[in-house]
């Protein structure tokens, strides 16, 4: 398996999920039995958007490919934090650099695209599932019901670097590429090719859909460029706190984006995430206390969240927290490379639950809180 990812070009990626949902019933082996069916009318307001679900994939390698998000869609996701995107797009990461037989580790913070690359793998996706919106729920009100939130890391040198820039001020209006009026003139023509109608057709005969081609027409002609206007923070461990309150600072003010930025399970302290690992049996995991030391403080970040809280309502903005980052753990099972590793998964939800508990009880609840 190769190392190097190669993005499907718009084209084929519609024509291979038309083919396989028609020959196979699934759309990227994803069965079509168990496309998400909302059963009732609820809905949530969100970043000045409209939300079916607050659930959806955090950012990682499988919000990085068109094809992922699509899966994650029918599978029920509407908010989808996009694989985190920084300065260094062209990195040579050792391999293998994850690990996940239980609990996950990895050892890199990677990139596989390039931005440009990263920035088309979101607008496929985003014409996409306006195309499969429209096909499952024959939505009619021309507004999604999910969301797309960007993340961006890791320093604010890099996310105001000239390609940085350009990736944020295109996910907030791609009108201002040319990859959006190509990529809508494409679906439009092929949803008027007889070939492709006759393949709709059988589909919705087959799966008792009850679209047409003229509301799949309307939709697509009025897909918004406006793809985010959110953002998630992702910063490395032991950034220094005004370069994580600068960098958030940066992206509410001069970039008016609805701003969350991700935390360090290390807020709670050595001490207590020790005792609570060691307490549900995690005792293979070995923490360096040092890493702590490097870490924003507890005693740090309150005032800090509560001053960039300020910041956002004075921009008519929303400010919130996404727990929780990765732990840094010695790599004692030296199935990869180097002497740290970086823990997730089900180890990393005591941790979580606890540090949401401390900061929702020291923000009186006013605190909005992106669970992971």
């Amino acid at each position: 398996m190769s190392d190097v990812m190669r993005p499907i070009a718009f084209a084929s990626l519609m024509q291979w999920l038309l083919d396989e949902w028609l020959n196979n019933h699934t759309i990227f082996a994803y069965p079509l039995s168990k496309v998400f069916q909302k059963k009732n009318t609820t809905k949530m307001q969100l970043f000045d958007s409209i939300l079916e679900t607050p659930l959806g994939p955090a950012a990682g390698p499988h919000t990085q490919m068109t094809q992922n998000i699509i899966v994650a869609y029918l599978a029920g996701g509407r908010f989808f934090e996009l694989k985190t995107v920084q300065k260094l797009d062209q990195l040579q990461i050792p391999r293998p650099c994850i690990e996940a037989q239980d609990e996950g580790y990895n050892v890199e913070w990677s990139q596989e695209l390039r931005i440009e690359q990263s920035f088309d793998e979101y607008l496929k996706a985003w014409f996409a599932l306006h195309f499969l919106q429209a096909i499952f729920f024959q939505n009619n009100s021309l507004e999604p019901g999910f969301i797309f939130n960007m993340s961006v890391g890791y320093d604010l040198a890099g996310i105001q670097s000239p390609k940085m820039d350009w990736f944020i001020n295109s996910l907030k209006d791609a009108s201002l590429t040319q990859q959006f009026n190509q990529y809508r003139n494409w679906l439009l023509n092929w949803l008027k090719n007889k070939q492709t109608q006759q393949k709709l057709s059988q589909l919705a005969q087959r799966f008792h859909l009850k679209f047409t081609i003229d509301q799949l027409l309307t939709t697509i002609n009025n897909i918004s460029p406006n793809i985010s206007n959110s953002v998630t923070v992702s910063t490395m461990h032991g950034c220094p706190p005004d370069e994580i309150e600068a960098i958030c600072n940066h992206l509410l003010k001069e970039k008016k984006l609805h701003t969350f930025v991700k935390l360090n399970p290390t807020l709670l302290g050595f001490n207590t995430v020790n005792k609570i690992l060691m307490t549900l049996g995690y005792h293979y995991l070995q923490l360096d206390e040092h890493s702590f030391e490097n870490d924003l403080q507890y005693h740090q970040a309150i005032p800090i969240l509560k001053h960039l809280q300020k910041v956002a309502a004075e921009e008519n903005l929303t400010f919130g927290v996404k727990l929780s980052n990765t732990l840094g753990v010695k790599n004692t099972l030296k199935r990869l490379p180097g002497n740290e590793m970086y823990l997730s998964g089900r180890a990393l939800f005591p941790l979580t639950i606890n540090l949401a508990w401390q900061l929702a009880k020291d923000f009186d609840g006013d605190l909005k809180i992106s669970y992971s």
